[in-house]
């Protein structure tokens, strides 16, 4: 189990907020004590608190747990998985003000870059966070992402699917995702990831965020897929490339590359390589999006 921290980053910033005042201060402001600093540091907002990822690589997802797909009908989450293809889970509801919306407006669009179609390589599976939302409730918010994805999934290849809290809550936990409510404002806040799972229902993948590059995402599901999916290509790339977590994104192993470039023409390792390369430099160099608008991957809904 790996614990994924989502809230490092900001308590790095207030670290370096805590320093700047210090070093501002100079001789006007008494130092603050180590012992303090390190309390106010580690201290996080009361709605953030048990919020994050405990990853749970290899485990089952909770198959049999019961819910109501959108049409009404009761499913078992086993029902969903067809044993041939990778199912990308995520947890959304369809009144959360901001942060499900950017991160499954994200999803669409590096599904809508990559050439395989969701029902047909792959299958997806929304989990409805709030126990309150009903099958109608779910129809309209499945509709809103499949008409903003723009093919047809058919009727198995997107499902929302909701059901009580404890249902919801015993899926959450069998992958690691942990979130809660704000009581004050009735929202559910969670963390921005998706989790990729092989056909067998095993917990192989997290994507974190509300951005997923294609390339990732598409190598991703070609890995998890365990070679049910992906071109001879894909594989090829897999074996040189290895998922780097920490990074969130495909780095190249060197020794596996040697070993390629040893059977295969340099021209057509290199092409294929460049080509790689070249999308993941052009990734790194996009503008990064605001922080200021609290979509880090761990704020509220």
């Amino acid at each position: 189990m790996r614990l994924r921290p989502h809230l490092q980053s900001t308590r790095y910033a207030l670290a370096a907020l805590a320093v700047g005042v210090t070093l501002s201060g100079g001789a006007m402001a008494k130092p603050v004590p180590a012992a303090d600093q390190l309390d106010r540091m580690e201290q996080l907002p009361e709605r953030l608190r048990g919020v994050d990822v405990a990853e749970q690589l290899g485990e089952s997802v909770a198959r049999g747990v019961r819910f109501r797909d959108e049409t009404g009908r009761e499913v078992s989450l086993g029902d969903l998985l067809d044993g041939t293809r990778p199912v990308i889970l995520t947890f959304n509801y369809s009144s959360c003000p901001m942060l499900c919306s950017l991160e499954l407006n994200g999803l669409v669009a590096a599904m809508k870059q990559i050439e395989w179609t969701a029902g047909q390589e792959f299958r997806i599976v929304t989990v409805v966070l709030d126990p309150n939302e009903s099958p109608a409730g779910a129809s309209a918010f499945r509709d809103r992402y499949v008409k903003q994805y723009g093919r047809d999934p058919g009727a198995e290849g997107w499902r929302f699917v909701s059901g009580s809290e404890d249902s919801i809550r015993a899926v959450a936990a069998s992958v690691g995702f942990a979130y809660g409510f704000n009581e004050a404002r009735k929202e559910w806040v969670h963390p921005a990831a998706i989790v990729l799972l092989a056909p067998d229902g095993k917990v192989a993948r997290y994507l974190y965020g509300i951005e997923y590059h294609p390339k990732t995402l598409r190598l991703s599901l070609a890995e998890v897929g365990e070679g049910k999916v992906g071109s001879s290509i894909d594989q090829l790339v897999l074996y040189c490339f290895h998922y780097d977590a920490d990074e969130g994104r495909y780095a190249p192993v060197a020794m596996n590359i040697m070993r390629v470039s040893s059977g295969l023409g340099a021209t057509l390792l290199g092409g294929v390589l460049a080509s790689f390369w070249l999308t993941e430099s052009r990734r790194r160099h996009r503008p990064e999006p605001s922080s200021g608008d609290g979509t880090d991957g761990s704020s509220p809904s």
